[in-house]
């Protein structure tokens, strides 16, 4: 039995149930929900210890880290293998596994001082955000997170992101140009661990990141959104009024986001 422990709108969990869907796979759900902590309670701090998501159980096999999770899920049924057999495209996709850790951090930023900003400031007192940052166990992420609270797209961690997503975008749009996929014809684990994070840009109303410079990117975004999976994975987990509220902040802030892109 699959277990898998995921939030409806996380970026790394919409990525774990892009390759279940992907793979055709049975899994049993426990949602946690961020907004109410979920993630602190003792049960699920002994399965992660820093109090993220997704955590997926399998055998008694606990996998924490989202990219690794999608290759192992990828292992799990010989199915529509994800993971390429080119050497070369093989270890293009295990590249763009490994960048997913500072692309995460990039849309982690750019969401933390737009959308969650705005509903952390709507929904609680500051001596309450405070109370809850105190609670993330590693002291680094607690200080960006409160940086980017504080600050808005006028936080360093900002513009550190968009560097990274000018070097993500500039990267995917090479391949792109000649196929379909990142990593050839057929859809593959490459294009499965990127479709959250451009997702979740493009939900906040950000696309002027691509449109201009890397219109592939945007191609190759649509493409994504037509699979399958998607509607199971992500789409079924945002309801329309949320996906709208989320759109709506986003715009506010594009207008300094963009002035910073260029």
């Amino acid at each position: 039995m699959i277990e898998l422990y995921h939030a409806a709108s996380s970026v790394c969990s919409q990525k774990a149930r892009i390759a279940l869907a992907e793979k055709g796979l049975e899994w049993q759900s426990h949602m946690i929900d961020l907004g109410k902590g979920d993630q602190f309670a003792p049960a699920y701090l002994r399965l992660n210890p820093e109090a993220v998501v997704p955590t997926l159980i399998h055998d008694g096999l606990v996998i924490r880290e989202s990219s690794l999770l999608c290759e192992y899920v990828d292992r799990l049924s010989a199915t529509n293998p994800l993971m390429p057999r080119e050497t070369s495209a093989e270890f293009t996709t295990r590249l763009w596994l490994l960048r997913c850790i500072s692309i995460h951090e990039a849309i982690n930023s750019v969401s933390f001082a737009t959308l969650m900003r705005d509903r952390e400031r709507a929904a609680h007192t500051a001596q309450e955000t405070e109370a809850a940052l105190a609670r993330i166990p590693n002291p680094q992420v607690r200080a960006k997170r409160r940086d980017v609270f504080l600050n808005g797209p006028d936080s360093v961690y900002v513009q550190g992101a968009l560097h990274v997503l000018r070097r993500q975008f500039e990267d995917m749009a090479a391949p792109l140009a000649n196929s379909a996929w990142l990593t050839g014809a057929e859809y593959g684990l490459a294009d499965t661990v990127l479709l959250a994070y451009v997702d979740r840009l493009d939900r906040l109303g950000m696309a002027g990141l691509w449109q201009k410079k890397f219109p592939a990117v945007g191609t190759w975004l649509a493409a994504s959104q037509r699979r399958p999976s998607y509607a199971r994975a992500i789409t079924a987990y945002i309801s329309p009024e949320d996906a709208a509220a989320t759109r709506k902040i986003g715009a506010a802030y594009w207008p300094a986001i963009a002035a910073l892109w260029e």
